[in-house]
């Protein structure tokens, strides 16, 4: 079971994916995606900074077959982080060194990671300049078709507005945020929906080294009634909210129960999800980035 969703672009992308953050060792890629295909999951999402596209490409490159499945069975994201005086050779150069790190001929997705800049500080309007310099270049990137789909991770409202407002006419497809019961933002979802712009949750299950979120009483509690476990009633409020959903995981099980998603949350425990009386922010915070 794998909902997919249209983007503005034309492509369909696999409402759930599998993430790869702090996976970066070569053979534990290819155990994770080599389960991760044998139990369903045909999207895969990286970034620059993750340094695992290569391994990732390797692994598909390999194991694709086994499961006779092809490349465009699969759906690929990475992300660039703007630096300064990086100008558009420069990220045509390190979108193209990513798809030689994944062997692929073009990308499904490529998304600027992040509001800011590396190198300025965050309350500088240097950081406009650079980011939309950025999305300039992914947009003829994207014209070209080298990328598929193009979008943005971390964005606020008013990132969105500034990139929509002074751009040309590529809007980005998606905006990949921190996304959970304990941190969303209806008026970033409203303005997301009103613009054909795809919503994709990270930190769904909160972090590795805090279980605060999966142990919160409500989502237990409902976890409990619906005979499922906390990861996976905090995925499924998302997913059945067409929120897109990138679970992380490196065991065999863990893999597939971030998969099991196929039961109904109830109208009326999703609104318990959704009004919890508690907030808290597990990853970076991007309102600071002018």
């Amino acid at each position: 079971m794998n909902k997919v969703f249209k983007l503005n672009s034309g492509y369909d992308i696999p409402l759930l994916g599998f993430g790869t953050y702090r996976i970066s060792n070569p053979d534990k890629i290819y155990e994770v995606v080599d389960v991760a295909l044998d139990v369903g999951y045909r999207h895969f999402d990286s970034a620059v900074c993750y340094r695992n596209e290569s391994y990732i490409g390797e692994a598909l490159r390999t194991l694709l077959p086994k499961y006779k499945l092809r490349r465009e069975d699969i759906f690929i994201t990475s992300k660039i982080i703007p630096a300064a005086n990086q100008g558009e050779a420069e990220v045509t150069e390190i979108v193209k060194r990513s798809l030689r790190n994944l062997q692929i001929d073009y990308i499904d997705l490529y998304l600027i990671h992040w509001p800011g800049v590396s190198g300025i500080d965050v309350s500088s309007s240097e950081n406009e300049r650079y980011r939309r310099a950025t999305w300039r270049t992914l947009s003829k990137l994207h014209k070209s078709g080298l990328c598929r789909s193009i979008g943005v991770s971390n964005y606020t409202v008013s990132h969105l507005e500034d990139l929509i407002g002074n751009c040309d006419d590529v809007t980005p497809s998606v905006n990949q945020v921190e996304w959970h019961p304990r941190y969303h933002q209806p008026n970033l979802a409203k303005f997301c929906r009103q613009n054909n712009i795809f919503l994709q949750a990270y930190s769904s299950l909160g972090t590795s080294d805090n279980s605060s979120l999966r142990n919160d009483p409500t989502v237990v509690n409902i976890s409990e009634k619906l005979g499922r476990t906390s990861a996976q009633v905090l995925l499924r409020w998302a997913y059945q909210q067409n929120i897109g959903i990138l679970p992380k995981a490196s065991s065999r099980s863990h893999i597939q129960e971030n998969f099991d998603l196929n039961f109904e949350i109830s109208d009326e425990d999703l609104q318990l999800l959704n009004n919890l009386n508690v907030v808290e922010k597990y990853a970076w915070d991007p309102t600071a980035v002018l």
